[in-house]
């Protein structure tokens, strides 16, 4: 993203191949089977693949353990002790913030559920991550990456997490992210925290890893857990997914309850789902809504026939690579029976981002003041205006690599009385809803649009801040609408994953997540990350480049 682009919307984009193997190669029966740190490529020295169990699916794991094939004990040992080698040692990912102490006790509970014929769910004894903008009533602080809430222990669960608790899940740990879901300042670093440090891309390490679910998506791409929970205003779940080789779902705002999140925008955030596959990521959403099994069971290979597909060619970029994954992911639909309908008119009006980043600033202030509010009686910082002071105060911490001019524009806002904000609101959803998605479906009569997830990733680059290519994508028109978005990869370019994006209307969640399904299924795309130092690691860019 270049730096005009970055300086107009930059935090509003961002605010926030290998074939899948058969469930349980490689599986333990015990625990002295279980493979180890070394045979999951967790030795400090390398290499860092996952192997066995451990390079599963979400899905795949699943079935391990109703099989008796591992125990929860089992893999949530294997799992901390994949995260002490790796993102704690090794490459040193940096994704997770904190792990829970409680994790192997939770896990013991669900094993002997499960011994007891009390198995509560598929998800029952699944090791699970949260990003750390959620909260749970585990002995974890919920930070948003910032110094200023490293005492928040709520002791209370978020709607969804009491959901994923409810039905068995394990609570391993919370993830890193961009500081406050990156949301302070137009020149930010994505997947950078001042609790956390900079999160790296196990793909190619130099690589960004996007912002700013940024910690979730390093996460489970290296295999540190078997799912994982982001969120999303405009941009955090899509992008470091794509990003990342993983599937990442953003659903219709309201699907999943927000009460409990440290927010940015209550008419754009979400959570959603991170997983290596699309089953996967259907599995944890149904867990993550109390009594919802529908979302992966009615997955099928067959989604695509007969569905007129949208392709946004207004929004695939510049770069030849990208359109050449694109092309060859349309393709794939087109061979499941859909039909591909051209769209070349697609834009925002003038006022648009403008607009657009006048709403998130002024539901920043309101909402965020809010939730400080109800804080942890440890937390000192009750409001927007407390935290600026706390970052001046402690500059050497929070404001070592950029400032929060965000934060200071929201703070001089007024309440969410104003007109301003009342016509900005309005502006910008319309402009995505009645005269954009649902305009462009039934204008060309289709049934979704799809789009690249976002360009390659750049390097990380903590002395200008992002710099992105020419955005490819429409991800914000869905994060403005509060519709759904399914990113699933789609191939990668030198080892840099890109992703396709499934879009739709208002509550067409099942559906999105029905198409990706059977892309997926039909590309047979899974991309494991190597762990490379940079992209002159690959043979065939360090034979171009040294003589």
């Amino acid at each position: 993203m270049n730096r005009k682009f970055t300086a107009a919307l930059g935090a509003l984009l961002l605010a926030a191949c290998a074939t899948p193997s058969n469930r349980g190669d490689g599986a333990a029966n015990s625990e002295a089977e279980q493979p180890a740190p070394e045979q999951a490529g967790a030795t400090p020295e390398g290499p860092y693949e996952a192997s066995g169990l451990l390079a599963k699916s979400l899905p795949e794991i699943s079935d391990a353990i109703i099989q008796g094939e591992v125990t929860s004990v089992q893999l949530t040992q294997a799992y901390l002790e994949r995260i002490a080698a790796i993102d704690r040692a090794g490459p040193r990912l940096q994704s997770i913030i904190a792990l829970n102490p409680d994790a192997l006790a939770q896990a013991a509970a669900a094993d002997a559920r499960r011994a007891n014929g009390q198995m509560r769910s598929p998800m029952d004894g699944v090791p699970i991550l949260l990003k750390d903008n959620i909260e749970t009533l585990d002995p974890m602080a919920t930070t948003a990456g910032s110094l200023a809430l490293k005492d928040n222990v709520t002791g209370r669960d978020s709607p969804l997490v009491a959901s994923l608790r409810a039905d068995g899940a394990v609570i391993l740990g919370k993830t890193n992210l961009s500081q406050w879901a990156n949301f302070r300042s137009n020149f930010s670093l994505s997947g950078w925290s001042s609790v956390g440090g900079q999160v790296r891309n196990p793909h190619m390490l130099d690589r960004n890893p996007c912002g700013s679910s940024s910690g979730t998506g390093a996460a489970l791409a290296a295999s540190l857990a078997a799912g994982g929970v982001g969120t999303e205003t405009n941009g955090s779940i899509i992008c470091p997914s794509t990003v990342n080789g993983l599937v990442g779902f953003k659903p219709t705002v309201g699907l999943i309850p927000q009460d409990g999140i440290i927010p940015i925008s209550p008419s754009q955030d979400t959570a959603g789902p991170m997983e290596k596959t699309v089953r996967g990521a259907a599995m944890l959403l149904d867990a993550m809504i109390p009594g919802e099994d529908t979302f992966s069971a009615s997955l099928s290979p067959d989604a695509l026939k007969g569905v007129r597909v949208g392709v946004l060619r207004t929004a695939q970029g510049n770069n030849p690579d990208v359109i050449a994954r694109f092309d060859a992911a349309l393709e794939v639909l087109k061979a499941q029976g859909a039909e591909l309908v051209e769209i070349t008119e697609f834009e925002s009006p003038d006022a648009f981002w403008p607009a657009s980043l006048l709403v998130l600033e002024y539901e920043f202030k309101a909402s965020l003041n809010a939730y400080l509010a109800g804080a942890a009686p440890a937390v000192k910082t009750r409001s927007l205006k407390d935290i600026i002071a706390f970052n001046n105060a402690n500059a050497a911490q929070e404001l070592a690599l950029f400032g929060q001019d965000l934060f200071e524009e929201s703070q001089a806002l007024g309440p969410l009385t104003d007109k301003a904000y009342k016509d900005a609101l309005k502006l910008v959803q319309t402009a995505t809803r009645e005269k954009g998605i649902d305009l462009l479906l039934s204008k060309h009569k289709v049934d979704v649009l799809v789009a690249p997830s976002g360009p390659i990733a750049p390097r990380t680059d903590p002395v200008n801040g992002d710099v992105w290519p020419e955005w490819a994508g429409a991800g914000w028109a869905p994060a403005v609408a509060g519709y759904p978005n399914l990113t699933v990869p789609m191939g990668d370019v030198h080892g840099i994953p890109v992703g396709i994006s499934f879009m739709g209307t208002k509550n067409a969640d099942g559906r999105i997540l029905g198409y990706g399904f059977a892309y997926e299924q039909a590309s047979g795309i899974r991309l494991a990350p190597k762990y490379l130092e940079s992209a002159e690691t690959r043979p065939e860019i360090s034979d171009a480049m040294n003589r």
